[in-house]
């Protein structure tokens, strides 16, 4: 359980370090781009803790589908960017994937 929750903080980071690319203007301000970067290390930081016990497949499946769902979903809400139906689609067949990924794996998160 302990390492879902370290992959949920390490999720967090990562769509919150790419949500500041914008803020960043290609890395131009400072306070941005520190803080994004910082985000982006501590998210991998907390990756490796998920990786004691969660397969690294598992792992990265979630990073990144979970990652991506809640950018999209994200950037609709504080950039109003449109999503169409076949985005919402794909989205939902991320998180899908995601789930069956989890549900079909070797371990569960027992420490």
């Amino acid at each position: 359980m302990k390492s879902y929750i370290f992959l949920s903080v390490a999720i967090i980071l990562e769509v919150f370090g790419t949500l500041l690319l914008p803020a960043s203007q290609n890395f131009s301000k400072i306070i941005p781009t520190v803080t994004l970067v910082a985000a982006y290390v501590c998210s991998f930081y907390f990756l490796t803790f998920a990786l004691k016990t969660i397969p690294i497949a598992v792992v990265y499946a979630s990073w990144a589908g979970l990652g991506i769902f809640l950018i999209a979903v994200m950037s609709k809400l504080f950039f109003d960017q449109s999503l169409s139906w076949q985005v919402i689609l794909g989205l939902i067949f991320i998180i899908a994937g995601v789930v069956l990924v989890n549900t079909f794996s070797d371990s569960h998160g027992v420490e």
